[in-house]
């Protein structure tokens, strides 16, 4: 299967800039980065899993990527031509390579160690345009697919279910392999030595097997995580939240020239990062991706040397002689001269009975590529805010949508730019004063039981 194609069968999408071809103006660019080099055919560049991979750009000849995908060692590939670059997000992540890359006709290209990428998007706003955009939206093909590492666990178990939302939330394609209903889970378990009671697995190429990790492990090995060897024992700044205040700080403060420590419990961006499409963000007038939002803050943290801490909570604040200590539940301490606070949101639950119980099953405080996969039929859309709002508009372009809401109007609680395109979409219904009752379903939500104001109950299949 070629990627491309895929690219071109998904609905109502714009991955034309997935990739894209460089003119000779911008490859002049890139090669004051880079280094060319005559590779023959047959040449690897990378494997998949492999870390610390070179951005290629081939400037003659041809290379393919080539990615495993899905539970039975299908492969998915694309072919880059002169003039078109190989990578997705991870490469910027120091997360393994989710493809393999070879030369198939030999050639030449130019290799740019990721040291000088980073000050290539930093410092070049049309590149980075290109090549940021090009990574995330392969990224999306490629989390369609289920590419990349897997994780063998139960959908009921908390644990599992903590780890497939660090690795959502963080845009990391994988295959989750479910034990209560994938046939062959349990002979792939005893294939590897482990039984039921070892679960969550998480297997990543080139990597050891990870037997029921710690958040921090695991984001750890995708590359979420920073190496913090370097950290000072004592930061001038530490804060806690990477949600867009969290990462402004840190941006601020690292351009400053303080030492600076980010700590994030689940994922870079926040709940902004969850949002499908952001458009009344200031300074981006087309509008942009949460995801999209979360890679370039992160970026541009990392580009002044702002430490990320993800898969960290903290459980305590004290301080001592003008020195402040946050205290993590992974029972590290870190140590700073002045702390930013930025914890942001909680999600609300709602007082329905198996909610907890179908959380990842059916129920998802998201709408992103990972949780569009996992909707078929109707999906019910709960909450009169922006979140719900752009979830509601992201989801109607494969999905019929019914958007539910406790008051009269989204008048007082949502942007009028997301007001107009519910109002004007002819696949989102929009149920005013009505709640949510009850779930249906054994294992995963078939439907939802909705009250009117006036006490009226009925069932949307969901």
């Amino acid at each position: 299967m070629a990627l491309g194609r895929v690219g071109a069968q998904a609905e109502e999408e714009d991955f034309a800039g997935a990739f894209p071809t460089l003119d000779e103006a911008q490859i002049a660019k890139l090669g004051r980065y880079g280094v060319e080099e005559s590779v023959p055919a047959g040449h690897v560049f990378f494997r998949e899993g492999e870390r610390g991979s070179d951005f290629v750009l081939v400037l003659t000849g041809v290379v393919e990527a080539v990615a495993h995908f899905g539970d039975s060692g299908e492969t998915t590939s694309t072919v880059f031509n002169p003039g078109q670059f190989v990578g997705v997000m991870n490469i910027l992540s120091n997360e393994g390579a989710y493809v393999t890359a070879t030369a198939t006709v030999a050639g030449r290209v130019l290799k740019v160690p990721l040291a000088q990428l980073r000050a290539v998007i930093g410092e070049d706003v049309a590149l980075s345009e290109i090549v940021v955009r090009a990574f995330l939206l392969r990224h999306s093909l490629l989390l369609r697919l289920g590419t990349g590492p897997k994780l063998i666990g139960s959908r009921f178990n908390d644990a599992t279910r903590e780890i497939l939302d660090l690795l959502a939330r963080n845009r990391c394609a994988i295959t989750f392999i479910d034990v209560d209903a994938a046939p062959r889970a349990e002979a792939l378990l005893r294939n590897f030595g482990f039984t039921v009671a070892d679960i969550p697995l998480v297997l990543v190429a080139g990597q050891p097997i990870l037997r029921n990790p710690s958040l921090a492990e695991v984001a750890s090995v995708f590359g979420i995580q920073a190496d913090v060897s370097h950290l000072e024992e004592v930061s001038d700044l530490l804060v806690v939240g990477a949600g867009p205040a969290g990462l402004a700080a840190s941006v601020y403060g690292g351009s400053e020239g303080l030492s600076t420590t980010v700590v994030e419990s689940v994922a870079v961006g926040g709940q902004a990062g969850t949002s499908s499409r952001i458009e009344n963000y200031l300074g981006f007038p087309a509008g942009l991706s949460g995801a999209e939002l979360a890679a370039r803050a992160a970026l541009q943290a990392e580009k002044f040397s702002a430490a990320i801490l993800v898969g960290s909570n903290a459980k305590a604040l004290r301080s001592v002689g003008g020195i402040h200590s946050v205290e993590l539940t992974d029972g590290r301490t870190l140590k700073a001269r002045a702390v930013v606070v930025a914890t942001g949101a909680r999600y609300r639950r709602l007082p329905v009975e198996r909610l907890a119980e179908l959380e990842g099953s059916g129920v998802f405080y998201a709408a992103t590529e990972v949780e569009a996969q996992k909707c078929t039929g109707t999906v019910v859309v709960v909450g009169g805010g922006n979140s719900a709002g752009q979830a509601s508009v992201f989801l109607s372009r494969r999905l019929d949508v019914h958007h539910l809401i406790r008051g009269d109007s989204l008048d007082a609680t949502m942007s009028r730019y997301l007001i107009d395109q519910i109002e004007r979409n002819p696949r989102i219904t929009l149920h005013t004063r009505t709640q949510v009752k009850a779930l249906i379903g054994a294992n995963v939500v078939e439907a939802v039981v909705i009250e009117t104001a006036d006490g009226k109950r009925s069932q949307l299949p969901a």
